[in-house]
Parts: structure tokens; C-alpha cells; sequence
């Protein structure tokens, strides 16, 4: 198990665009039974690739990564992303029979951020589940943004939002509701 784990976080990189990724990372594809994500922070420009579950439960060094790159990008606040809302990624992933990085506009958003944008915008709530790290705003370069919308609703799995102004769609751990 020891060497697995050692394997798993030797495929790990978390990137600034100008550092060089290693070439295992870009290559690994999960196991069966493992859960990988690729992310690319849209506002910092940091990328992740990570098997974030493995042999049956959660790894903390590659949640923990996965935290740093969806943190409030406007104060670096860090928090526990809902890890049913990165399951959710993984199942929408294999919905869109998808391997390429998902583009994130807004993970984690602290309470300080989500009021300023409540008061700039009408389309941010005041009670965010970004708030409580169980939402995510993203988008697929490549897949028409209808079809990423249609994928995750049919998932069932949360609260899922449309924006095509913005060309982001919104999934969360919240209950099943479509906008």
C-alpha cells in the first residue's frame, strides 16, 4: 500500500503556468476504482493533476492540493472543498467521456469575496454554497457549454446554474434544482 501512495504522489503536480510539468503527470490515467482530476485555475493560472481516492478512501496530500487550487483567488483563503462535489467532477468527467483539465472560474469563495460580488452583481448569492467550499463554476474548452450544462444535470447530484454570458456552468452539493 505504501509503495501505491508513493507511486500516487509522484503523479502529482500542481503548477504555476511557467514551471515545467513533469511528463508522468500529464500521462497517468486512474485505476479502476480511483478518482482523478485535471484542473486549471482560470485566475491564477495553476494546474492539478491528482488521483485524489484511492483503494478506497480520500488522499489527504492530493485534497489538500486540490484545495489550494480552488481557493478564493481573491485573498488566498483556503478551504475543505466538499469532496462529494469532486466525486460529482469525476462522475460529470466520465459523463463527457472527458480527459482534458476543467477549466475553474470559482471554487471556494470566503464570505468577504461573496459579499462584495453579491453587491457588484445580482447573479451571485448572498448565501453561497461557494461559501461552504460545496460549488464550483467551470467550463470545458472544446465542449459546446449546453451540452456541459445538460451532462451535469443529468447527474442529479446538486443545484446546477447556466451562464452563457459568462460561459461558465455552476454545480453544487446543494439540493437538485436547475437554472
Amino acid at each position: 500500500m505504501m509503495q501505491r501512495r508513493a507511486f500516487l504522489k509522484s503523479s502529482l503536480f500542481l503548477a504555476a503556468p511557467t514551471l515545467s510539468i513533469p511528463a508522468l503527470a500529464n500521462t497517468a490515467q486512474a485505476a479502476p476504482g480511483e478518482r482523478t482530476l485535471r484542473l486549471y485555475n482560470t485566475h491564477t493560472g495553476e494546474k492539478l493533476s491528482t488521483t485524489f481516492w484511492a483503494e478506497g478512501e480520500f488522499i489527504p496530500d492530493a485534497m489538500k492540493d486540490i484545495n489550494k487550487v480552488l481557493r478564493d483567488h481573491r485573498n488566498n483563503k483556503v478551504a475543505e472543498m466538499d469532496p462529494e462535489l469532486l466525486l460529482l467532477l469525476t462522475q460529470l468527467n466520465g459523463k463527457l467521456d472527458n480527459n482534458k483539465e476543467l477549466h475553474i472560474i470559482s471554487g471556494y469563495r470566503s464570505p468577504e469575496s461573496n459579499a462584495k460580488l453579491h453587491a457588484a452583481s445580482g447573479g451571485v448569492a448572498k448565501r453561497s454554497l461557494h461559501m461552504d467550499a460545496k460549488a464550483i463554476d467551470i467550463r470545458l474548452p472544446g465542449k459546446d457549454l449546453r451540452m456541459l450544462h445538460k451532462a451535469a444535470m443529468s447527474l442529479k447530484g446538486g443545484g446546477v446554474g447556466y451562464y452563457a454570458d459568462s460561459q461558465f456552468v455552476h454545480m453544487d452539493t446543494g439540493r437538485v434544482r436547475y437554472w
